[in-house]
């Protein structure tokens, strides 16, 4: 599972980050340099990693890379951390339980990686910003304080949408909804079959949902105003707007879904899009990999869309989830951590990277996806859909605050009518107000 945005209680001081020791056994006495990796293990696998690493060892003799991987490192590396012997280089991203690339960009404990984007791939003519498409660093997921400055650098993309199985629409003679009107036509259809609309993995994943429709209800200025905590932006129209629409579609969930929102469960829940007891659910390209040896109805087939235009022909938006690299500032071997960092933009890993489908903002990778991968991708060359990266703005820490959590996990109460949508409203607009003095 990518992601379940429930922020941890711990602020990085608490873990002693910004004060540690050094870490020991770094195997400079053996003559060679020990680079300590720590990985998240998602939807993409481990082995592109043990495939990189040894790459890069082939080409660096005097480097030992180590590599800790897990699909809950951040459990496995905070009591080291606790203890001052940190990771060099870490592969993780925002969005996690644990938030902890969160809480050290809060707590201003991370190396600054710009010089990576100006440093040469090893082995390449290119620079790491060279090699890099558009857009893709310079946003508050990339540079979080808006100093110029580069703390994580973008590791994989990945569209982010509505997935839905083509075959069943095609055998329905449903159209993909293009509006919100025809979406929630299509929910009462799909009612009488006895198929629910609508369904999530986990509330966390309704962040990529969220981000896309604010876009689309008030544009890209309104979208950055509710990032960085406009005061009163939640008061307005285009949210209640935005929030109203949620609620609606909710309604259209399926009865199972907020018992299945968990880290446990969530499979059970794109279980239901494959076994056609569901339509759409907001997830990324990484789903494919991740439930491929789950069964399905037959002539499944994946497909992705944007969320409805809430105007007819109007702009829409596809949320790209960005999964990130970084250097604890505290870290030791910081040079060989960044040359390291480079050469994850070489062509040599990222040919490792895309056979995982773990596609890299590089510049004409696309070129080299399989045929299903093409197919998500494609959703950038439509000229009425625009790519959206970032998220929510970081400020130093307010106790009892986590706005994407009361943001995305309020949907399971919003379901269970535990509660209203007046009582969600205000409460976005409490936390907005607290993290924006808290980042005046």
């Amino acid at each position: 599972m990518r992601r379940s945005l429930v922020l941890a209680g711990a602020a990085i001081t608490a873990l002693g980050l910004l004060t540690g020791c050094a870490a020991e056994g770094d195997g400079q006495d053996s003559g060679k340099t020990t680079l300590n990796v720590a990985a998240l293990e998602g939807g993409y696998g481990r082995d592109m990693y043990t495939k990189v690493i040894q790459a890069y060892e082939t080409a660096h003799p005097d480097v030992d890379v180590q590599l800790q991987i897990s699909k809950s490192i951040e459990d496995e590396i905070t009591p080291n951390m606790k203890a001052g012997r940190f990771p060099d280089v870490v592969v993780l991203g925002q969005g996690r339980k644990a938030a902890l690339t969160e809480t050290l960009i809060k707590d201003k404990a991370l190396e600054d990686l710009t010089p990576v984007l100006q440093a040469k791939v090893p082995g390449e003519d290119k620079t790491v910003g060279d090699k890099l498409i558009e857009g893709i660093v310079g946003n508050l997921n990339t540079n979080p304080y808006g100093d110029g400055k580069t703390y994580t650098m973008p590791m994989y993309y990945a569209p982010t949408g509505l997935f839905y199985n083509k075959g069943l629409f095609d055998k329905k003679g449903w159209k993909v909804p293009a509006t919100w009107d025809e979406m929630f036509e299509l929910g009462e259809k799909a009612k009488k079959d006895g198929i629910a609309l609508f369904t999530y993995p986990t509330a966390g994943y309704l962040d990529s949902y969220f981000f896309s429709l604010l876009a689309d209800v008030g544009g890209e200025q309104f979208y950055t105003d509710v990032m960085t905590y406009k005061q009163g932006v939640w008061q307005t129209p285009q949210a209640r707007q935005a929030l109203d629409l949620t609620a609606r579609l909710l309604k259209y969930a399926a009865p199972t879904t907020v018992g299945y929102a968990n880290e446990q469960d969530f499979t059970k829940n794109q279980q239901s899009v494959l076994d056609d007891k569901a339509l759409f659910m907001p997830n990324g390209t990484w789903i494919v990999g991740e439930m491929a040896d789950a069964p399905r109805a037959d002539g499944f087939a994946w497909g992705l869309t944007p969320l409805p235009a809430v105007t007819e022909g109007g702009k829409r938006y596809i949320t790209t989830s960005v999964e990130s690299v970084w250097v604890p500032a505290a870290a030791r071997n910081k040079d060989a951590a960044k040359d390291f960092v480079a050469y994850l933009y070489s062509d040599a890993a990222a040919k490792i990277f895309a056979a995982s489908n773990a596609i890299q903002p590089i510049e004409g990778i696309a070129g080299s996806l399989s045929e299903e991968n093409a197919e998500f991708y494609k959703v950038y060359d439509d000229p009425s859909v625009s790519a959206l990266v970032g998220g929510f703005a970081s400020t130093a820490p307010v106790k009892g605050v986590d706005i994407k959590a009361t943001l995305f996990d309020t949907a399971n109460s919003i379901i269970s009518g535990d509660k209203t949508l007046d009582q969600w409203q205000a409460a976005l607009d409490e936390a907005s107000e607290k993290l924006r003095q808290a980042g005046s």
